[in-house]
């Protein structure tokens, strides 16, 4: 899922320029992946996972170095290995081929259509993360092409449900064939990028740690009645009470190292008041009136805090009967150190309401009376393996765009890379502009050049990072 402070560019890159075959290429495999439904709901991630096979083995891979596998015939994963010098230990690069629902109505265009109009390209997986997964198959491709030998075997796993569903391809390629995918680091590319205001480069973000995902379901009864006989005693009052307290309590601020270092790297990028605002709460404590006006900044107020929002309200049975049941999902993203049963009491107490029951709703959609007491992964600033080769990449095609580590502040699947103790990392070099980001959202798009020149970055960055130099 690639939202929250994914704020990439969409400028020209300076030296950022693919020959022609190579764009057609990659181009041709773009419109292939978007046209093809992976959604939860009547999707197939085995019929991308099987495409973009069909294109590696033309392109000359060993079918020895492909595998389609997974759970079903509907969530299969694609693996491909591409082999090096064996000097050092693998690297794995992870993508996701699943997208969000797209109703047809709600688009100006086909969501499933790969339709190229006014320098954009629209269409579901434009932005998250189809995108990506055509640049890492046309670098794999070209990396063949070229008999180029890394210092290291490249693993590509492109996988099925991280946008939902109930066989997250990460996990349960882990879990059933780690030898498959096992290695020293992951690259994930559903994060990190370049971060511009109007169109020109500010600093490229490299995602270094995450937030952990929760969703908690919260539940009022009561015995109903005729409308007609109105009472303070009703469900939806209680749940809307609780949703209003919430929205005046956020809470509290808490930095870590990865955070601070963002703050303290971004703020000499920033206008004066912002840079004002940004240098002092890292004070301690942080000063609250600057506190309170970078929050007003969603991308920094997801930064600073744990968030929990409302994403879902249901209610009552009948247009003339009091509600027996009401209903909301709470969605929480939880900084790290902290845990989802701890949110959860956090929760309790901000409702302070004896009839709203709060309970976890966990991955498989099973809604339990307690939450895990999981803290979340530390925060670790990335190795001189990534930061250099990233860095060194970045000067060259944004010149005078500092990379900056930064939290994810939504969720991805290094939330089970981690969990098995492979170091992950969150790099990518697609250009989104900072108010156009449509992830999960109604015509999702990406400017033409930005595809492109996402192409040559990625073609570049692990060059850089492999070649042994």
């Amino acid at each position: 899922m690639r939202f929250a402070l994914l704020l990439l560019a969409a400028g020209a890159l300076p030296g950022a320029s693919p020959d022609d075959a190579t764009r057609q290429l990659s181009r041709d495999i773009f419109r292939e992946l978007i046209e093809i439904n992976t959604t939860d709901s009547v999707g197939s991630t085995t019929q991308a996972a099987q495409a973009m096979a069909r294109r590696l083995a033309d392109a000359g891979f060993p079918a020895g170095d492909i595998q389609v596998l997974g759970p079903n015939d509907r969530k299969g994963n694609l693996v491909v290995r591409f082999h090096g010098s064996g000097a050092h230990k693998p690297v794995l690069i992870i993508g996701h081929l699943d997208v969000v629902e797209a109703r047809r109505e709600d688009w100006t265009t086909n969501p499933f259509q790969f339709v190229e109009k006014d320098g954009y390209f629209y269409g579901r997986g434009t932005q998250d993360m189809k995108v990506d997964d055509a640049i890492l198959i046309t670098t794999f491709i070209r990396f063949h092409r070229e008999h180029y030998l890394p210092d290291r075997d490249l693993i590509l796993a492109l996988t099925a449900d991280e946008e939902g569903g109930h066989f997250n391809g990460v996990d349960w390629l882990l879990k059933n064939h780690r030898d498959l995918i096992d290695a020293a680091f992951v690259l994930n590319a559903d994060s990190g990028g370049l971060t511009t205001m109007h169109g020109k480069p500010v600093n490229v973000d490299l995602e270094a740690s995450e937030k952990q995902y929760a969703d908690f379901q919260l539940t009022a009864l009561n015995p109903g009645g005729h409308s007609s006989l109105p009472t303070p005693d009703n469900a939806i009052y209680h749940i809307a009470g609780a949703l209003s307290r919430l929205e005046r309590a956020p809470f509290p601020v808490e930095l870590n190292s990865v955070t601070r270092t963002y703050f303290e790297r971004r703020a000499p990028l920033e206008s004066a008041g912002v840079k004002a605002d940004m240098n002092a709460i890292l004070h301690t404590p942080p000063d609250p009136q600057a506190v309170a006006r970078l929050s007003r900044d969603p991308r920094y107020n997801s930064m600073l805090r744990t968030t929990c929002v409302p994403t879902r309200l249901a209610g009552g049975h009948a247009n003339n009967a009091l509600p027996q049941t009401a209903q909301a999902n709470v969605n929480c993203r939880i900084l790290p150190g902290h845990s989802p049963e701890e949110t959860r009491q956090a929760l309790l107490h901000v409702f302070a309401d004896p009839q709203v029951t709060v309970r976890y709703v966990a991955s498989s959609g099973a809604v339990e009376d307690r939450a895990p007491d999981s803290q979340g992964f530390p925060t670790v600033l990335p190795p001189p393996d990534v930061l250099r080769p990233l860095e060194k990449v970045a000067a060259e095609m944004w010149p005078g765009a500092p990379v900056i580590p930064v939290m994810e502040t939504g969720a991805s699947d290094s939330v089970h890379t981690m969990a098995a103790g492979i170091p992950s990392y969150g790099v990518n070099g697609v250009g989104i502009d900072q108010d156009d980001i449509r992830a999960h959202g109604k015509d999702e798009r990406v400017r033409v050049e930005a595809f492109f020149e996402g192409v040559d970055f990625y073609y570049r960055f692990l060059k850089a990072m492999t070649a042994g130099e």
